[in-house]
């Protein structure tokens, strides 16, 4: 069965209310879908980014797969890493790759008549996901509001905020919505916090002791992720876990980031990694070293893969990604309840609303 030339499509969709985290800020999300067909079946993958993702899916990485037998996907996806060797692998190449191989395994599992999971192999029925929002530029209410949906509403019992807030300038804040967090969410459930590399170490470890009297057990770049001296110092100093990984755009720098000793629990983020093909290497990498993995945003491209994870510990339910992935496509999950069911209908089970998602088309 060979492959069509894949269709590559580009939307921006407005946020709900203006959103930051430690170290930017923004007021739309960007969402480039590649679509491939064989046979009476197309597979669909995507990336987030900017528009010129779907410039090098168009230019360099559709007809690179045009042809191809549709179940050789190692094959599609050697050949398209090979190919960006002088464009550069990290960055929006990668992100290009991503969204096409995403695209591949969702076509392979429709041409197979089966859900994406159980092809890849299931190892878990539901996959625990947790609410990820709580931008820096949440009013009290509106953190106080979220927090109360995805905790009280949906029952999901772990959610993670943004702290780090103008990159590090305002610990007295990012320590208060703390424990507003905290008093919202009661104290059964998981209470996570990202500051995007916004802290400097001393900086860091005097806010990590500072969430530990929140039960606070997630610290997520509390320095930059290239900092792998840094945050093998503070997985070493704080009792909460030190999680980073998500800016891995190919598999050495998660084996770097390991081999470190940086993190507790590595991230990985198959829209930039180079889709479920490595986001699965990478998986089976942390595993061989002992350590327990979770799913990056975009949680609709990692659930079936997640599935098939055994030291998977969750994925993230990121607000941004949610709330678009619920309006561009159909087949959306339920987190009611804290974990997702990905073994349904045939794929990874999302299809683009082509008609619907028009008015946010950029490319």
């Amino acid at each position: 069965m060979k492959l069509h030339l894949p269709v590559v499509s580009v939307y921006t969709v407005p946020t709900d209310a203006p959103e930051a985290d430690g170290t930017l800020d923004w007021d739309s999300t960007t969402v480039v879908i590649a679509e491939v067909a064989a046979g009476d079946a197309t597979g669909t993958g995507w990336t987030y980014g900017p528009a010129a993702i779907g410039d090098i899916l168009r230019d360099h990485l559709a007809p690179l797969v045009e042809g191809r037998n549709a179940l050789d996907i190692p094959a599609a996806h050697d050949a398209m890493s090979r190919a960006i060797r002088d464009a550069g692998r990290p960055g929006v190449a990668a992100c290009a790759i991503s969204a096409l191989d995403i695209a591949l395994w969702d076509l392979k599992a429709r041409l197979l008549e089966l859900p994406l999971a159980r092809l890849l192999g299931m190892c878990r029925e539901r996959v625990p996901v947790y609410g990820s929002g709580g931008f820096t530029t949440y009013h009290d209410r509106h953190l106080a509001a979220q927090l109360n949906g995805w905790v009280h509403g949906q029952h999901i019992p772990r959610v993670k905020i943004k702290i780090g807030e103008d990159w590090g300038r305002a610990v007295l804040r990012d320590v208060a919505r703390i424990e507003a967090a905290r008093q919202v969410i009661g104290p059964e459930a998981e209470l996570y916090v990202d500051a995007g590399g916004a802290y400097t170490r001393k900086q860091a470890v005097r806010v990590g002791h500072a969430l530990a009297e929140h039960g606070v057990g997630w610290f997520e770049e509390p320095v930059s992720s290239d900092d792998l001296t840094g945050l093998r110092l503070l997985r070493d100093t704080l009792p909460c876990d030190v999680t980073a990984g998500e800016y891995g755009y190919d598999l050495p720098y998660f084996a770097r980031m390991i081999t470190a000793g940086a993190v507790d629990c590595l991230q990985i983020d198959a829209t930039r990694c180079g889709g479920l093909t490595e986001f699965l290497r990478a998986a089976a990498l942390a595993q061989a070293h002992g350590l327990d993995v979770s799913a990056h945003r975009a949680p609709h491209a990692h659930a079936a893969a997640a599935a098939a994870v055994p030291n998977l510990r969750h994925i993230e339910w990121f607000h941004d990604h949610v709330r678009l992935e619920d309006m561009l496509f159909t087949g959306a999950l339920d987190p009611t309840g804290g974990a997702v069911a990905p073994a349904q209908g045939i794929g990874h089970g999302l299809t683009l609303r082509a008609e619907e998602a028009r008015e946010y088309r950029v490319a």
